[in-house]
């Protein structure tokens, strides 16, 4: 019996040994041809964006939708009328001694023309001395300079212009629109020295924020750097540049066997460093030369009475008033803020106002975080107007609130990139002139658009692109839907340390500012000046005002 049963268990083992065999090899089959299918799935390019294996970096701002004669001539324009003024050459680094000092510069204000009495209406102007750490007076101009006009006591505040006479010394001009006192304010943002380190990293750094990309598929997965300026290099790219407004966009192709269309999300991955040597970090300290008070030599009061009635004839050459060289867009007044221009202003003092103002309207807000900011502003303040959970990431969007008793929906999605965030999908990566493109608009219709605080890094031309492919779409979308409500945000003020200012400088900003209004004016749209309104606040610059500045 033994026996017989030693001969089945043999049987038996040679069995399970074979089937083992057999079993372990089929599985290897399958495992290639699953690798095989994964391999073709993943470096497959003929469907989705096709690697490049040139060199590129910021020499394509050219690109995009080819620009009409008018558009090429308005972009000259553009560029000269932000152009700013630069030193003179020198053959060495000018020491820090040399350098725009705001503790020995000061500022005064002239007497009325004439020696009269100032009035509302008039414009009042105060002369800046600019000199060096040494005393000296300033030989050139450059330096970046703000003003603003305030009474505390009032609540009120106006934006100054500052005219570079590009000798060291400058015109702070002011409209009085108010009476009492009122007290001149000179702040020193950047020395002309900080602006030429600030303008070389534009040009010649564009790609100091750095931006990724996560590539996927299977098992296999890697990450890489992705920018609209990207070093020269012998890497090749992906190209993600949008098919309908031209805008580009790489990456580096991944080294593993994953092609350009396995990209899955697009993140903020940091920030370059040692941008600039320590002896030009010396002229970005704060309290020092950053954003600085300069002080006033005599009295930076005034007080301003009445508007005169009858204005009396001229009879003196010498005593005619300067023409009024500012035309502020508005001002604050008892902390309100005040239009001079032709748009009706309305004061929201509680939520019912506001759901009334916003019933029955869909409400559309594209761009940044400044613009993401007005829904949280009204999420959070109007008590029917719900969030919906869309599962967003909680700074990227996009977002969705809705009142269905008042008929309200309240919609927000951030810019295509450069967008300077946390992990996006790549799905949600929209620009802004297609998602207009999708709109059908119409009297019920509300669109607000941000774009700015994201493209500080590069140069101006990216950004006129960017907006003209917007502008572009605004003037369709109005075409087709004349009654829809266009909203467009000015870029604003911020605070400024070290860090942030080589990335999110202010004089980045300025010139982002004179780019939106300049391409704006003149179309059917309500312009939103947040600059001004920035200046003229009597709280800290803040690229996030707190909730209740924004019930202004």
């Amino acid at each position: 019996m033994w026996k017989c049963l030693s001969k089945y268990v043999c049987i038996f083992l040679l069995l399970t040994l074979s089937g083992v065999f057999f079993l372990f090899r089929n599985i290897s089959i399958l495992e290639w041809k699953l690798d095989l299918c994964i391999w073709e799935l993943c470096s497959n390019h003929s469907e989705g964006p096709t690697p490049l294996d040139h060199n590129q970096s910021c020499n394509h701002l050219s690109q995009g939708q080819e620009r009409t004669p008018e558009e090429a001539l308005e972009e000259h324009y553009l560029l000269e009328s932000i152009a700013w003024p630069e030193p003179p050459p020198r053959p060495t680094s000018i020491p820090l001694e040399q350098t725009s000092d705001p503790a020995h510069s000061h500022f005064a204000v002239l007497p009325a023309v004439g020696g009269r009495e100032w009035h509302v209406g008039d414009q009042l102007e105060s002369l800046v001395l600019m000199k060096d750490f040494q005393g000296h007076p300033k030989s050139h101009g450059g330096d970046f300079l703000l003003a603003r006009l305030h009474s505390p006591e009032l609540g009120a505040g106006v934006a100054g212009q500052v005219l570079d006479h590009q000798n060291g010394t400058y015109s702070a001009i002011f409209l009085l629109l108010w009476e009492g006192s009122v007290q001149v304010e000179v702040t020193l943002v950047h020395p002309s020295e900080a602006v030429a380190v600030l303008r070389n990293l534009r040009e010649e750094r564009p790609n100091r924020v750095l931006y990724k990309s996560l590539f996927k598929c299977g098992l296999l997965s890697e990450t890489t750097m992705c920018n609209l300026c990207l070093p020269t290099n012998q890497e090749p790219l992906c190209n993600y540049t949008d098919p309908h407004t031209g805008e580009p966009w790489y990456c580096y192709k991944p080294k593993q066997l994953l092609s350009c269309d396995t990209r899955i999300n697009h993140f903020k991955a940091g920030y370059q460093k040692d941008l600039i040597t320590d002896k030009e970090a010396l002229l970005f300290q704060s309290g020092v030369n950053l954003k600085t008070r300069i002080r006033a030599k005599g009295s930076a009061s005034v007080t301003v009475l009445p508007k005169k009635k009858d204005k009396p004839k001229v009879e003196s050459s010498h005593a005619k008033p300067a023409p009024v060289r500012t035309t502020p867009s508005g001002y604050y007044f008892q902390g309100s803020w005040q239009s001079l221009g032709d748009v009706v202003m309305r004061q929201f003092n509680d939520p019912t106002a506001i759901t009334q103002c916003v019933k029955g309207k869909v409400v559309y807000m594209y761009g940044d975080s400044t613009v993401r900011q007005y829904y949280e502003f009204l999420t959070n303040v109007l008590p029917e107007l719900k969030d919906f959970n869309l599962r967003s990431p909680v700074r990227a969007g996009p977002f969705m609130a809705v009142d269905i008793p008042h008929n309200i929906l309240l919609k927000y999605r951030s810019h295509g990139p450069p967008i300077t965030w946390t992990p996006l999908s790549i799905s949600q990566l929209r620009y802004v002139a297609n998602e207009l493109d999708g709109l059908a608009g119409g009297s019920d219709t509300v669109v607000v658009i941000s774009v700015w605080a994201h493209f500080c890094t590069f140069p101006v031309q990216v950004y006129i692109r960017r907006l003209r492919h917007i502008r572009r779409a605004v003037v369709r979308l109005l075409n087709r839907a004349p009654g829809t409500v266009v909203v467009v945000r000015s870029a604003n003020l911020r605070a400024q340390s070290l860090e942030e200012t080589l990335i999110v400088s202010d004089w980045f900003s300025v010139q982002l500012d004179g780019v939106i209004k300049a391409m704006f004016r003149g179309l059917n749209i309500k312009l939103v000046d947040a600059w001004e309104m920035t200046l003229a606040h009597h709280l800290p610059h803040n690229i996030h005002p707190p909730l209740r500045s924004l019930r202004t």
